[in-house]
């Protein structure tokens, strides 16, 4: 019987079993930020095993609250700076080199197909876009794998999602995941992993491909995953020229990481998309979904454009083609923070800062802070925002506000508007 690429990366990795329902595998790679990674060096620091297991495979960025708000962020911020420090990691990313983990460690070039990937963070399925096994841990987890590289799984059910059909314009990645998990709810792809694939996956851009898989926790998944090909050669291509003869030979050294033909899921779904109109959240779950002309004419108070989902060079340029020559609404304020400095110097040199700062909107540094609700753009009680990111639980973004999540385009039109509105009335 054939094997899924998960499996595959789990018997490439695989250091134990030590029972039936576990494998403990070797991590390639432990990514840190300074909200979950100073609570498992602290205690390391304090059982006398302060030390890392590779300081090469650890890789570490200030990102959440950036630049730090107020004296608790900031002791976050030292306490990850300093261990980063004592401990040679090479690869930290502090303040002004710092980008959103999720959009910064990939451009780096960090991740590889079949590679196995844990952060302290949910939305580490991002990385599985690449063809690999990326997940979220918890401290004790983000530990063991900081001083052994070791994590321990239970050996997870692939979900094959195939997409089909073909994206009417002004629909995007983001409405396509926003779609599926409103099929399969929050709970419907739980310790499984959503492995996504069909024409309009391999059509995709990697950022297309990093929108699909940044969602997939919210229909529960363990993690998102996309078959390696020629695009991810093509984006990895800076990073892996001195290891392959030409991209050819990169492409065809990754088919190796795809599933086998006669691979068995737990599940296979469908969704052709040819009829598929822009999506948008209602309530306060991720699956709480409508097409957005069911929501046409709800105000907002705030639009925010950014984050490990939607802030990387190709959703500016997306919002941007709605903003030029237009102003937001009297009634909106609107943030844009731009992933990584890669994407804030490429915004600026293709002129798309000035599009939005012309439209009116506040442009700042890469921060994860507003999605979190943490800084740059808290809500108030009451208030909502039409928002690119990826969760709108109540209170998510500020106690008792609202959110909906949408593309960068749906956002940029209810900027212009200050109201829910088709974007495609203005495309």
């Amino acid at each position: 019987m054939g094997k899924t690429i998960t499996e595959k990366i789990f018997a490439a990795h695989k250091r134990d079993v030590p029972s039936d329902n576990n494998v403990v595998l070797d991590i390639d790679v432990v990514m840190c930020h300074e909200i979950t990674t100073p609570i498992a060096v602290n205690d390391l620091k304090a059982r006398g095993m302060d030390r890392v297991f590779d300081p090469k495979k650890i890789k570490v960025v200030i990102d959440h609250v950036t630049p730090s708000k107020d004296s608790k962020t900031a002791t976050q911020a030292k306490i990850l700076r300093d261990w980063a420090r004592r401990n040679n990691i090479t690869d930290f990313f502090d303040i002004g080199a710092n980008g959103v983990c999720h959009a910064l460690f990939p451009e780096k070039g960090f991740i590889r197909p079949g590679c196995t990937v844990i952060m302290g963070d949910s939305h580490t399925c991002t990385h599985g876009a690449f063809g690999a096994f990326a997940a979220g841990v918890g401290t004790t987890d983000l530990e063991v794998g900081i001083l052994k590289g070791v994590c321990s799984f239970r050996l997870p059910e692939t979900m094959k999602i195939t997409i089909t059909g073909k994206l009417a314009k002004g629909v995007y990645a983001k409405d396509v995941i926003l779609r599926i998990i409103k099929e399969l709810t929050v709970n419907g792809a739980t310790d499984k992993v959503m492995e996504f694939c069909g024409p309009v996956v391999d059509g995709m851009s990697m950022e297309g491909r990093m929108t699909l898989c940044n969602m997939a926790i919210e229909a529960g998944a363990t993690c998102g995953v996309c078959l390696p090909d020629r695009v991810t050669a093509e984006y990895l291509w800076p990073f892996i020229q001195d290891e392959y003869a030409d991209i050819d030979a990169a492409v065809e050294a990754f088919r190796k990481w795809h599933s086998d033909a006669d691979a068995r899921y737990v599940a296979e779904k469908t969704f052709d998309v040819s009829a598929l109109v822009p999506q948008v959240t209602y309530g306060f779950k991720p699956d709480e979904v409508k097409d957005i002309t069911g929501m046409v004419g709800t105000k907002v108070d705030q639009v925010y454009m950014g984050s490990c989902t939607n802030g990387r060079i190709e959703d500016l340029r997306a919002g941007a083609e709605i903003l030029k020559g237009r102003k937001i609404a009297d009634n909106v304020r609107a943030i844009l923070s731009p992933a990584t400095p890669k994407v804030y110097n490429q915004a600026m040199e293709e002129g798309l800062i000035k599009i939005y700062m012309d439209a009116g909107f506040c442009v700042t540094n890469p921060t994860c802070g507003a999605c979190l609700g943490m800084s740059n753009g808290v809500l108030a009680p009451g208030e909502v925002c039409a928002s690119t990111t990826n969760r709108n639980f109540n209170g998510r973004m500020g106690k008792g506000g609202m959110v909906h999540l949408m593309s960068p385009v749906s956002a940029a039109a209810a900027a212009v508007k200050g109201y829910i509105v088709d974007p495609r009335e203005m495309m």
